[in-house]
């Protein structure tokens, strides 16, 4: 039988069947025949018009069972039939935009975001139920996909009321399917919609599925391709958020920067900064043992991880260098978080344990290093971040910095390059350095390590380089 003559004959036994047990059999044939590119360009608008037929006859099935539970016995057979048809449906759109076409024309989307309504009001715990909820927004997931014009049709019925139920439903793959839908039917316009009073719960539940589903890759997509891309939007999300919803939104935001995609955070990185210096001083918090799991103090850690990762690119360093108040809010953050360790043993306290010791496991373990290297990249090449930190007595602190510390991590190197950074062409660092090696408040070999070494001449202390770079 040639091929077009066989999709309409499984077609036309669709159609025929009384029962739904008699359809499924059927359906199914359909289904299989529709995993082949061949007979999915074969298929005529007379196969979806029995599919059609079928969707509908199962609306009004389901819309009765949600009004008399009595008819939750007999409704089984029906959903299982529906699951199969929408998984005809679901094959015949992959990579065929003749179908989706067919079907838009048709009106199976209006009919398929009705009844994924109608199955969302119906209280069972029939698996099938779940399933024909899962298979519809599949449907619904590849109808969107490359076809814009299915798209817009999908937004316009579905946004946003389809999607906030689906985002928050307890089942992981309905939240999976309905993001995909998302995903695909996002542009740049209907993102910035988002930022909306009445509509910003729906970049909100994206956020949240991330939290609760760390393997959702289309939830994932949805935040980094899109939500990321709309400051405003990200602002209005941060100050909606929980601590700890914070704390994944900055660890998506890490993720983007460390691929190198940093061009879409030009716009957020002065608002970053900006909660950064309003709550810095948390994480001293951290040095009492009952406050380790403080989740102020943990989003502020991921902050600094994240301006670190910034001003290591030359885009955003610029932006930053010129960032009024945050140089001074790190030097000041490590002058109490250095003094805080050196008024009790805690996190903040230098230790360096003989091999062997068990690794360290505390929250705020780095912290000190990672603000000293926000500093160091603050003042590269910056003649007026080098001053200010001269002003706030900045360099001495970062001289007592400079041994291996088990709190911090590469915590010298990090104070090696600082130090570097704040003598490049700057005769008013360089002096200071000197005159405190003279007074043997500097080791010269810490000095030698920045490729730096004290000289006198003509009665005067100066600070000469002996190598371009200093050794990391």
């Amino acid at each position: 039988m040639a091929e077009p003559a066989l999709l309409e004959a499984v077609a036309g036994r669709l159609g025929q069947a009384a029962a739904p047990s008699g359809c499924l059999a059927t359906a199914r044939q359909l289904t299989g025949l529709f995993r082949e590119a061949r007979h999915r360009e074969n298929a005529t608008e007379h196969v979806f018009q029995n599919l059609m037929q079928i969707l509908t006859k199962a609306t009004s099935e389901v819309d009765v069972a949600c009004k008399d539970v009595s008819a939750l016995a007999h409704l089984d057979d029906s959903l299982l039939l529906l699951s199969e048809c929408f998984r005809c449906l679901r094959n015949a759109c992959v990579q065929c935009a003749k179908n989706q076409d067919i079907m838009r024309s048709m009106g199976l989307i209006e009919a398929s975001v009705h009844l994924i309504q109608v199955l969302q009001k119906l209280e069972t715990d029939l698996e099938s139920s779940l399933t024909a909820f899962r298979c519809g927004l599949q449907f619904l997931g590849n109808i969107a996909t490359g076809n814009i014009d299915s798209q817009e049709r999908i937004w316009k019925l579905a946004f946003p009321a389809l999607f906030m139920p689906c985002l928050n439903h307890r089942d992981e793959k309905i939240v999976e399917y309905c993001s995909m839908i998302l995903f695909t039917c996002l542009n740049p316009e209907r993102t910035r919609a988002l930022e909306e009073e009445n509509h910003l719960d729906i970049a909100l539940a994206v956020l949240q599925a991330c939290r609760k589903y760390p393997e959702s890759e289309w939830a994932f997509l949805i935040v980094t391709n899109h939500l990321l891309k709309c400051p405003e939007l990200v602002k209005a999300m941060y100050a909606r958020l929980s601590n700890q919803e914070r704390t994944v939104l900055l660890e998506l935001i890490l993720s983007e920067i460390s691929d190198k995609n940093s061009a879409v955070f030009k716009e957020m990185d002065m608002f970053l900064a900006s909660c950064f210096q309003e709550k810095c001083q948390s994480v001293l918090r951290l040095a009492s043992a009952a406050s380790s799991d403080d989740e102020e103090a943990l989003v502020i850690l991921r902050l600094l991880d994240t301006l670190c990762e910034m001003t290591s690119d030359d885009g955003q360093l610029e932006r930053l260098q010129a960032c009024p108040d945050l140089l001074e809010a790190a030097v000041r953050t490590l002058q109490l978080a250095h003094l805080s360790g050196k008024q009790a043993t805690n996190v903040f306290t230098p230790i360096h344990a003989t091999t062997g010791q068990e690794q360290i496991s505390h929250p705020a373990v780095g912290f000190k290093s990672h603000l000293i290297r926000l500093i160091a990249n603050l003042c590269y090449s910056n003649k007026a971040n080098q001053d200010k930190v001269y002003e706030l007595d900045g360099i001495p602190l970062i001289l007592d910095n400079c041994s291996i510390d088990d709190n911090n991590p590469f915590i010298s190197q990090w104070a090696v390059y600082a130090i570097h950074n704040l003598t490049e062409q700057n005769e008013r660092n360089q002096e200071l350095i000197a005159r405190m090696e003279q007074q043997g408040l500097v080791d010269s070999s810490i000095l030698e390590k920045t490729g730096l070494k004290v000289e006198r001449e003509d009665q005067k202390l100066i600070l000469r380089s002996i190598r371009k770079t200093p050794d990391l």
